[in-house]
């Protein structure tokens, strides 16, 4: 039986539901969460400025066009594909716990797009970025550990920022890692990634005051808190600035060339996968898009009929 008074309930009261059906049969990060609701929102909000119908049931293939086509003008294609994907899952949401009978979204299509290759720094220039920092300082050295453990582990910001001490098996070379989801996965740590981070631990992190909320957290700010991720890609934007980087440089720039530069030197894309968390290995395979200068040498050097005629 549907819902009688559609009207009364507010668009707030249905995020609140369809975000607890997320977190609790679905288990997204809450980073993941906000990125719903602010999709959701987008509509709602297009809907209410245009003197538009704000009850859930009377929404309807026509307003779903209608916000598509307005918010095509500013927003990127990849964008408007991920927002008509996160009103699918809403709708589709409250049609599963029948407070609509139909989803607007039913005939809608995700554009397909074409997959944009990862920006990713050579070995030059990564040690061109790392060179920009003043290791002397304790501010300096923090963030020499931050950038070499998100470009050793291929970490994601968001990992960086919440890896905890007690995360730490320096022992058996490896630190867990809470992705996407709340799952947990083992990555390998090299020898000198671990020496940055116990001379960061032992001689900067063990003189602050750190709050009680972060007292198992690994890399803090001056204050003893938590690093925010918008402070890592401060951090890592000035570095590139500094080193008059021209491409467009992020934390997660780190991630990608991680994965590249593991899959030129000969590792497993199924190795790479593992170590990055991704559910699927076609994620994974984006990083096949080795430099042709690199297939040309796997041509030459491991071909058996790549030899001369007149050998």
């Amino acid at each position: 039986m549907f819902v009688q008074q559609q009207q009364v309930v507010s668009w707030d009261s249905y995020l609140a539901l369809y975000k607890r059906y997320l977190k609790l049969e679905r288990g997204l990060s809450e980073n993941t969460l906000v990125s719903y609701e602010l999709d959701v929102l987008k509509l709602f909000r297009y809907l209410r400025d245009n003197d538009m119908t704000l009850s859930i049931t009377a929404v309807d293939e026509a307003d779903i066009q209608q916000f598509l086509y307005a918010i095509s003008a500013w927003i990127a294609p990849t964008t408007q594909s991920r927002i008509i994907s996160g009103l699918k899952g809403f709708f589709g949401f409250l049609v599963l716990e029948k407070y609509i009978e139909q989803s607007p979204m039913d005939l809608v299509e995700i554009p397909k797009l074409g997959r944009s290759l990862p920006e990713v720094l050579s070995t030059e220039e990564i040690d061109l970025l790392v060179a920009q920092i003043d290791g002397n300082s304790k501010e300096g050295y923090r963030n020499r550990t931050i950038v070499e453990t998100l470009y050793s582990c291929g970490l994601r910001v968001s990992e960086l920022v919440q890896l905890r001490l007690s995360d730490l098996f320096f022992d058996e070379g490896f630190i867990r890692i809470i992705g996407k989801g709340a799952k947990h996965r083992l990555v390998p740590i090299g020898a000198g990634t671990m020496a940055y981070i116990q001379q960061y631990i032992a001689e900067i992190r063990s003189g602050q005051t750190v709050s009680k909320a972060s007292s198992d957290i690994v890399f803090l700010n001056r204050r003893g808190a938590q690093l925010t991720r918008a402070m890592i890609f401060t951090i890592v934007k000035r570095l590139a600035l500094k080193a008059g980087l021209s491409k467009n440089v992020s934390p997660h720039t780190f991630r990608h060339s991680f994965a590249t530069h593991l899959l030129e030197n000969g590792a497993d894309i199924r190795a790479i996968q593992l170590m990055l968390g991704h559910e699927s290995i076609t994620t994974t395979e984006i990083y096949t898009h080795v430099n042709r200068a690199h297939l040309r040498k796997v041509m030459d050097d491991f071909h058996p009929r790549n030899t001369s005629v007149l050998d």
